[in-house]
């Protein structure tokens, strides 16, 4: 029998109106749970697999809208003066074809993009699974070395941008 989760109403919305969010609300100082998302087509990772690292996780619902670009590319220009110790990885329910375009034709060098599209592991383990239309809610997370969340930003509407500088002084003081 498998578990009912959560179901989030009245924390989110598109553009005014109500959107559902399934998962937990996760919170500076839990537990990151873990996750299985694709890097490529075959190619399954996990949280474990960027152990010993501090974590910034920029979720996006489509890297082929405007404001996903912009905080991609924004985290990309960031990722370069972070230092080895931190991987920026960038969620999406997008398949992980148009993830590889799309950062081919941006430019994108320093963020690890990632596909949610197979299970939606990630969106019901941090709560950002929107229920209405099966893509994660766009917020950041930052995760220590030993898989502590220290920053979390739920964003309240789709189609604004996070605090960039907040998820940026978060990364930059675990480093």
């Amino acid at each position: 029998m498998t578990q009912q989760l959560a179901q989030r109403t009245g924390v989110a919305t598109l553009k005014g109106n109500p959107i559902t969010l399934v998962g937990p609300e996760l919170k500076a100082g839990d537990t990151a749970p873990d996750f299985k998302v694709n890097k490529d087509l075959m190619t399954e990772v996990t949280l474990k697999d960027y152990a010993g690292k501090v974590k910034l996780i920029s979720v996006v619902p489509s890297l082929d809208t405007g404001v996903c670009d912009a905080q991609t590319r924004r985290f990309n220009e960031e990722a370069a003066n972070l230092g080895d110790n931190v991987v920026v990885l960038t969620i999406s329910v997008d398949l992980p074809f148009a993830q590889s375009r799309w950062c081919g034709a941006a430019g994108i060098d320093k963020v690890i993009t990632l596909s949610d599209y197979k299970t939606k592991s990630f969106g019901q383990a941090y709560g950002v699974l929107i229920n209405e239309l099966q893509l994660d809610m766009r917020s950041i997370f930052v995760i220590d070395q030993n898989d502590k969340i220290t920053y979390v930003e739920y964003l309240k509407e789709m189609t604004e941008h996070p605090n960039y500088e907040a998820a940026i002084a978060a990364v930059k003081a675990l480093v």
